[in-house]
């Protein structure tokens, strides 16, 4: 029989360690057995003084509300990072007339959509499914005050930082268990950049546009929609925003991921921190490009 993983908030120790600390997270429930949020203001349609109905779905269960805090924070990611392709609303100048600015515009959301928006998406869920399996509620919400910074910032000044949000989780977890739900995120961002590399390169190959995989935003040629272009921009902005957000989590400070896995293990912590680091260094200085091996797989075709 499979050992049930609560089993660990026993323990025989009479003076238990610190590291087996037991962790309330997010818990607010009501005698009427609703869960509520501390989020403060709103955006888009997102009531916040709404309490969330705990619900009875499986693991893999989402709730309207879930749903439609996804959508809209993807949705404001999405605008955030088309601004940033172009400048923001200053970067007009730097085209012949606002046409083609916006033409671009509209052209990098959904380069930025398919690339990125699994990269956010993906991590979040992977959040949620640990923390369920822990038998934590957990659901994603966004952040209203996150949204706004961030479309903002991408606007005026054409460069992205925003918290569109995180998966809220309400229940009792051990220490372990904590940074195993924290890990999951920055773990399936780097299952994403590996099969990134492979895959974009076939998808290079078959679009015969290994010579657009780096950052071009030249999506307009002659009047004319360049897919080979765009296909190059997916490619690469998957490889990179995977690997950027899997080391953005893991930076051991405030909320983000590597607080809550230090705070777990920190040798796993370490592991996991210098391999992004490893990874983004050789990068930077040209001793390994992903983007390069990616290039070599599409050469084959």
């Amino acid at each position: 029989m499979a050992r049930d993983p609560r089993a660990d908030i026993l323990e025989d120790d009479l003076f238990p360690r610190p590291s087996q600390k037991i962790h309330r997270v997010h818990a607010q429930r009501s005698d009427d057995g609703t869960i509520h949020l501390d989020m403060k203001g709103g955006m888009f349609g997102i009531n916040n003084r709404q309490p969330v109905q705990l619900h009875k779905g499986n693991i893999w269960h989402f709730s309207k509300e879930e749903k439609h805090h996804l959508l809209l924070a993807t949705g404001a990611f999405t605008l955030a990072l088309g601004l940033m392709r172009v400048g923001g609303l200053f970067g007009v100048s730097q085209f012949d007339n606002s046409g083609q600015w916006f033409a671009l515009l509209l052209l990098s959301m959904p380069v930025m959509l398919l690339a990125v928006g699994p990269a956010f998406i993906l991590h979040e869920i992977g959040h949620k499914i640990i923390a369920k399996k822990y038998g934590c509620w957990a659901e994603f919400r966004a952040d209203p005050g996150g949204l706004k910074l961030g479309v903002g910032l991408a606007a005026f000044l054409g460069v992205v930082f925003m918290a569109p949000g995180a998966v809220m989780v309400a229940g009792l977890v051990t220490r372990r268990q904590n940074g195993h739900i924290a890990i999951a995120g920055p773990a399936v961002n780097f299952g994403l950049f590996l099969i990134g590399i492979p895959i974009g390169g076939i998808l290079l190959g078959l679009a015969n546009a290994e010579s657009y995989a780096m950052v071009d935003g030249t999506y307009l040629s002659g009047g004319a929609i360049n897919l080979k272009a765009m296909i190059g921009g997916i490619v690469f902005w998957w490889i990179a925003a995977n690997l950027g957000l899997g080391f953005f989590n893991m930076i051991p400070f405030g909320p983000l991921d590597g607080a809550k896995i230090k705070d777990w293990n920190e040798g796993v912590w370490f592991a996991a921190f210098a391999t992004f680091i490893a990874i983004i260094i050789s990068w930077w200085t040209g001793t390994f490009s992903p983007i390069d091996l990616a290039t070599i797989i599409a050469e084959q075709f």
